[in-house]
């Protein structure tokens, strides 16, 4: 499959997907509390997607049963919502929602703590892990190398004693829901297909505190870290432009 470039007109269209998903991350962020069911987060989705005149992009994709991924402490990404997974004080939750609205796709990912009362090494992943989401994105220009964006994540991620997921990658986005290329979260600086105007990337550091390793429970969806520990999700849409990189997901 080729990197496609889109036009102002297509990455307008994508700003639209993008602000839809945004809108439900936010709905769906403002109900996470001690005693809520990812179900319950799921339900609200699927009803502010409808609302918005989307389709959700997860439903049906390969056979996935939700419009949510709603990932849970040790989850690293593709938790299936169910009513019997209820949040716990101290928990977080990575919850990752696309859509698809005229044809074209939106994707984003947030990781939010349950209730006041996170640990310091978890409030410290969520930080880091957004931190290395921007940092992602500033290296997101023309002219670079998707290596430039998944050593800027590396960097900071690794700096601060934590580990980047090597099985689980950001991607190009558009008509399809994944489009050339991959977009890894390591990399070694100009190493890789140039960044070029017109292209759209979902960056998404995946961020373990442990080690990297993962593995897939057998709900053959859901990725769990190998050694039990917390993981945190953050993701963005981002069109590379000549005026630098612009999230379509904001």
């Amino acid at each position: 499959m080729a990197i496609v470039c889109k036009s102002s007109g297509e990455i307008e269209k994508m700003r639209r997907s993008g602000h839809i998903v945004r809108q439900v991350l936010e709905s769906v962020e403002a109900l996470v509390r001690p005693g809520v069911s990812t179900m319950d987060l799921e339900k609200t989705a699927e009803r502010c997607i409808r609302e918005a005149g989307a389709k959700p992009a997860f439903k049906g994709y390969y056979d996935y049963p939700c419009v949510l991924c709603t990932s849970i402490n040790q989850e690293v990404v593709h938790g299936i919502p169910s009513s019997e997974r209820v949040l716990a004080a101290g928990d977080i939750v990575s919850i990752d929602c696309g859509v698809v609205l005229d044809g074209y796709y939106g994707d984003a990912a947030i990781t939010v703590p349950v209730g006041d009362g996170i640990s310091p090494e978890l409030a410290k992943l969520l930080k880091v892990t957004e931190q290395s989401l921007y940092l992602g994105i500033e290296a997101a220009r023309v002219g670079n190398t998707i290596g430039d964006v998944g050593s800027a994540v590396q960097q900071l991620v690794e700096s601060n004693g934590f580990s980047v997921v090597r099985e689980f990658v950001g991607h190009g986005i558009g008509t399809r829901l994944h489009e050339d290329p991959q977009v890894p979260n390591y990399g070694v600086p100009g190493h890789g297909p140039k960044l070029r105007e017109g292209m759209v990337l979902a960056i998404e550091p995946m961020v373990n505190a442990g080690g990297p390793g993962v593995r897939v429970l057998d709900d053959k969806w859901t990725a769990v870290t190998e050694d039990g520990r917390a993981s945190a999700h953050f993701e963005h849409c981002v069109a590379i432009t000549r005026n630098g990189p612009v999230i379509l997901t904001a």
